[in-house]
């Protein structure tokens, strides 16, 4: 299982990073995905970060605003988020499988979520 932390209240316009750790195994084999799900809805893809070549996709929601990248010595994968907005607000899951992709259900190792409130 894969453990989220980082998460926090911020006002629109700022700064969080979202580590997403995984003990017991190496992010090094597996692509990492980061989901935010908020109240309501669907838990959704916004970021991706391949574990063989380490290139990453984001959401278009995201793109410019959200970098994702791997720290192997530290076996995580971090979430850098910035220019955050109100609607940024979820809680924020990260997830792995043997590559990235848009289908959510293929993903596995859920953490347990670290929550992001983004105040105007």
């Amino acid at each position: 299982q894969l453990v989220e932390s980082g998460g926090g209240l911020v006002q629109a316009g700022g700064s969080l990073r979202l580590p997403c750790a995984a003990p017991g195994f190496s992010l090094g084999y597996y692509a990492v995905g980061w989901f935010p799900q908020a109240p309501g809805k669907e838990r959704e893809g916004v970021s991706c970060i391949s574990g063989i070549d380490g290139s990453t996709s984001y959401a278009d929601s995201v793109k410019g605003r959200f970098t994702v990248s791997s720290d192997k010595a530290n076996n995580t994968v971090y979430l850098q988020m910035n220019s955050l907005k109100p609607e940024d607000t979820a809680i924020y899951y990260c997830a792995r499988d043997s590559y990235c992709s848009d289908s959510v259900p293929r993903f596995e190792s859920w953490g347990l979520g670290t929550q992001v409130t983004v105040s105007s």
